[in-house]
C-alpha cells in the first residue's frame, strides 16, 4: 500500500553536492539483464559497465522555495524499467520549474523493485514477471495498467495530503524532509506523464482522476487499454511518438482520442527510436547496442530537446502556466501529422 518514487525538483545551488547513482542498487542490474538480455548472469558485467554512472543533479539538495507553488508531474515508467531510467527528461522538466515524481510500479512490470514491510525486517523484492503461459497477454497487461494508474492516483493523494499538512514519512534513510513541499506545490496544476507502458498508464490515469489536467504520453503502448474506456478520457493528451515503434493499430487508437478531444495532439519524431525517450540513449554506443541492438539517426540531446520542449508547450497551455513555453507552440500544430522537428536545446540544469 505504500509508494516508491524518485523526486526531481528545482533546488538551490550548493558547492560539493553529491550526485546520486543512476542505477541505485546492484539488484536492478540483475533485473535489467534478465529483461533486456534474457541473461541474468550478465548482471555483473552490466553492473561494471553502468553501475557507477551518476545523475548530474544535487542529491537531497535544498528545495528552491516558490511562493506560487510548483506544478506537479506524476511520471510512469515503461515495461521492464524502473524509477531512475528517465532522469534526463525528469531533470529537464524540473529545471524549468516542475516537481516530478517518478514512480516505481509494484505490478511486476518493473525490471525489479522492492518494498519494506510495516514491521521491522528486510525488504522484500518484487521481480519482473512475463505473461504466464496459457494466459492472454491483454488480460494480464490490462490488470497491470489499472494497478499502475491507481498508483499514479495514490501518488497524487500523497502530495495532496502533504499540502494539507498530513505527515508523509519516508522509511528510507535520508535527510530530506518531504514536508518542505507543503507550501511549494500548486495542486491545481497537475499532469501525468509516462513512456511506453507508462504512456498508456498516463491516459488511463486521466479516467481515474479528474485532478489530472492533461497527460503527456511518450511512445505510448496502447494495447493494454480496453476500448470501452476511450470515450471516458476527459482531458487532452499529447502523444510524442518515435518513428519505428508504433503500429497502425496503436496510432488508430490515438486518433480515436484526438477525434473526441480537439486539444489532443499526435506528433512523430523522425529519426528517433523507442529507447531514445529513456536515459539509455545517452549510453556509449557499444553498451547501447549490446542492450538494444540499434540506435536512431537523431542525436540523443536533440531528441531530448524536441520531447521536452513539445511537452512544455503542451503543459503551459493546459496547466495555464505563466512561463513563456508558448514560444514552442508550433511543435503542437498538425494533429496526427508525422513531422521532423529541429529546435534549439533547452536548459539542462536544476
Amino acid at each position: 500500500q505504500g509508494l516508491f518514487l524518485r523526486l526531481f525538483y528545482p533546488c538551490l545551488a550548493r558547492a560539493g553536492a553529491t550526485e546520486p547513482l543512476w542505477v541505485p542498487r546492484p539488484e536492478y542490474c540483475g533485473g535489467l539483464a534478465d529483461v533486456a538480455l534474457g541473461r541474468r548472469w550478465c548482471s555483473a558485467l552490466l553492473g561494471m559497465a553502468i553501475g557507477s554512472c551518476t545523475v548530474p543533479v544535487s542529491w537531497n539538495g535544498p528545495l528552491k522555495p516558490r511562493s506560487s507553488g510548483y506544478p506537479l508531474i506524476i511520471f510512469s515508467h515503461g515495461l521492464g524499467a524502473f524509477r531512475t531510467l528517465y532522469s534526463s527528461i525528469c531533470t529537464e522538466l524540473a529545471s524549468w520549474g516542475f516537481v516530478v515524481a517518478a514512480l516505481e510500479h509494484r505490478d511486476h512490470s518493473a525490471a525489479t523493485t522492492y518494498f519494506c514491510p510495516a514491521e521491522a525486517g528486510p525488504e522484500e523484492w518484487i521481480p519482473f514477471q512475463r505473461v504466464p503461459q496459457g494466459q492472454k497477454e491483454f488480460y494480464f497487461r490490462n490488470k497491470q495498467v489499472h494497478q499502475r494508474a491507481q498508483e499514479c492516483v495514490r501518488a497524487l493523494r500523497l502530495f495532496q495530503g502533504m499540502a494539507g499538512g498530513r505527515a508523509a514519512p519516508s522509511i528510507l534513510p535520508q535527510d530530506w524532509d518531504l514536508s518542505v513541499l507543503k507550501d511549494n506545490l500548486d495542486l491545481t496544476k497537475v499532469a501525468v506523464m509516462g513512456h511506453s507502458f507508462g504512456g498508456v498508464t498516463a491516459v488511463l490515469a486521466l479516467v481515474k482522476e479528474p485532478s489530472f489536467r492533461c497527460a503527456v504520453a511518450l511512445d505510448a503502448w496502447m494495447f493494454p487499454l480496453e476500448n470501452l474506456l476511450y470515450p471516458e478520457v476527459p482531458s487532452p493528451v499529447l502523444f510524442i511518438n518515435t518513428e519505428k515503434f508504433q503500429t497502425p493499430e496503436s496510432v488508430a487508437k490515438m486518433r480515436r482520442l484526438s477525434s473526441r478531444n480537439s486539444q489532443t495532439r499526435i506528433v512523430t519524431v523522425l529519426g528517433a527510436v523507442h529507447e531514445q525517450q529513456t536515459d539509455f540513449a545517452f549510453l556509449p554506443g557499444k553498451i547501447f547496442s549490446l542492450i538494444f541492438g540499434r540506435r536512431g539517426t537523431l542525436e540523443p540531446h536533440r531528441a531530448l530537446a524536441i520531447t521536452s520542449q513539445a511537452a512544455l508547450a503542451f503543459l503551459q497551455r493546459h496547466l495555464k502556466l505563466q512561463e513563456q513555453f508558448g514560444q514552442w507552440d508550433e511543435l503542437l500544430e498538425g494533429i496526427g501529422d508525422s513531422v521532423a522537428l529541429d529546435v534549439p536545446l533547452g536548459r539542462s540544469h536544476l
